[in-house]
């Protein structure tokens, strides 16, 4: 049997290609298009024999096709022939998609017939696209988080240095100088810690909830806070799984999203809050290529409002973009939003259509009863800051005037100081057998030992001293890049005078 000829064979090979496949003869006339043809560019069974290929292509390419097959024809350059690129196709209402089209050609019996068989770039090209907003956004993300370090450390000598004169006797009109710096300082620092949140360097408390209780106790906040002229309506499913997450940055998000909603409709409007269960598989990865597969409990914000652009939807989660400076935005609530759900390992999706409104869905993978949900602790501080008794405080930091300031706010309380500008500089100085009562470290230094590394070694080889640890950066990000693990409690930058006092005095 010649199998080439036979057509049953080829009527076989055609429907079960997944792929458009069409065959053409010299003028560009379809003589044979398999179901997936129809299905790609909308056209029923039948419908496109005998039309002409170019019904399928966007009108710049249709018009110089003709021509690039008489050229083929009467030169035998073999330009497309045998060789795959990407193109665009249109379907049959019009719509311009991408493809990657292969075209062979076949001489039987005398007759020049071409064949193409053509691939729906869609998915691929949302998913470069996704995939390129992740790597955008995690590169921002790490300058961003790199500048906020930086900037706590300036902050926490200014405040430091502040504290140190407000204690050392200032008059009535040299406090209230120090206050307002104080106080400028403290919006600085608030101003850090939301940029840590974008950067996924913040520092979250996560505990095990119900997502549907947490947003029922924002909701009456929420109704409050956007006014008499916008509903919103609920729909949270009987039962979904529990999550980990800050109840506080949870809020927060809930808040930051409502405020964009409400800008999106001035005139009034509806919002959709919505709690359910989803799984994330194989179905779902074709529209969401960035997210985990698994379990996770879906919250969809959804409003009825103007709708965003596609260049307003393509950087709405970068720090400081806004589509509202002229009403005092500063683009950093949903870049906000955005570090909070990454950090606590969910996902973010955005959809908006301008004219119809905007939807945000915030995934959060559902943690099983039986995983260590943490513990939380609760403590009482006293009003007055705890004082040392001349115990000596080992103060290890690379940054020198972070350095001099902490050994001023450590004298202050009462300790005697000693002082390293790394790890490796403070092991030294414990292996000589100086007394040392407590060891206050950063936690990201130059050399070989990092705070996590020092205090590791001071557990083994001097299990008297203790150690309290500092950084800029979140503990749970440091952890896991620097090998630590959660046994160190890190004191976060910028501090008060009184937290200091309060951490050394517990370790005592």
């Amino acid at each position: 049997m010649n199998t080439t000829r036979d057509p049953a064979l080829l009527t076989a090979l055609m429907e079960a290609a997944a792929d458009a496949v069409i065959v053409a003869d010299r003028t560009g006339c379809i003589l044979r298009a398999n179901p997936a043809t129809g299905k790609l560019f909308g056209y029923g069974d039948g419908d496109l024999i005998g039309q002409k290929v170019n019904v399928l292509m966007p009108e710049a390419l249709a018009s110089l096709h003709d021509t690039f097959m008489e050229h083929h024809l009467k030169t035998g350059e073999r330009r497309i022939i045998g060789s795959g690129r990407n193109v665009e196709g249109k379907r049959q209402d019009g719509t311009v998609f991408p493809l990657h089209l292969s075209v062979g050609r076949a001489d039987i019996d005398g007759q020049i017939l071409f064949i193409g068989i053509l691939h729906d770039l869609t998915e691929r090209h949302m998913a470069d696209e996704v995939l390129a907003r992740s790597q955008r956004l995690d590169a921002v993300g790490q300058l961003t988080g790199g500048i906020a370090h930086d900037f706590n450390n300036l902050l926490t000598v200014i405040i430091g240095n502040l504290e140190l004169l407000q204690m050392r006797g200032a008059d009535a009109r040299q406090r209230g100088l120090i206050d307002d710096a104080l106080a400028s300082a403290e919006l600085g620092a608030d101003l850090t810690s939301r940029l840590l949140v974008f950067a996924r360097k913040g520092n979250l408390k996560p505990v095990l909830v119900d997502l549907r209780e947490q947003c029922q106790n924002a909701l009456a906040l929420l109704r409050r806070t956007i006014g008499a002229r916008y509903t919103i309506r609920t729909d949270f499913a009987d039962t979904v799984g529990k999550v980990m997450i800050d109840p506080v940055q949870l809020q927060s998000a809930l808040i930051n999203l409502a405020l964009n909603a409400r800008d999106a409709m001035p005139d009034g409007g509806e919002f959709l809050i919505s709690i359910a269960d989803v799984i994330i598989d194989d179905d779902y990865m074709a529209q969401e290529t960035d997210i985990v597969p698994g379990s996770y409990v879906r919250l969809f914000i959804s409003d009825d409002g103007a709708g965003m652009t596609l260049e307003a939807q393509r950087r709405a989660f970068e720090p400081f973009f806004t589509t509202k400076a002229d009403r005092g935005g500063t683009g950093l609530g949903l870049a906000m939003v955005y570090g909070f759900v990454r950090q606590s390992g969910g996902h973010i999706t955005l959809y908006s259509e301008l004219g119809h409104g905007t939807s945000f869905g915030l995934y959060f993978p559902i943690v099983r009863e039986t995983q260590d949900a943490g513990e939380a602790i609760a403590s009482v501080m006293p009003t007055a800051i705890p004082r040392g008794s001349a115990e000596v405080v080992l103060v290890v930091e690379d940054n020198p005037r972070v350095r001099k300031l902490s050994i001023e706010r450590v004298r202050d309380l009462g300790y005697k100081t000693l002082e390293a500008a790394n790890g490796d500089d403070a092991y030294v100085l414990l292996q000589s057998g100086v007394h040392i009562d407590i060891v206050f470290s950063d936690l990201v230094m130059p050399g070989t030992l990092n705070g996590y590394d020092l205090a590791a070694k001071i557990r083994e080889e001097f299990p008297d001293v203790r150690v309290l640890l500092t950084s800029g950066y979140a503990s749970d990000v440091v952890t896991s890049k620097l090998g630590g693990t959660k046994r160190y409690d890190v004191l976060h930058k910028p501090y008060r005078q009184s937290d200091l006092a309060k951490r050394l005095q517990a370790l005592l």
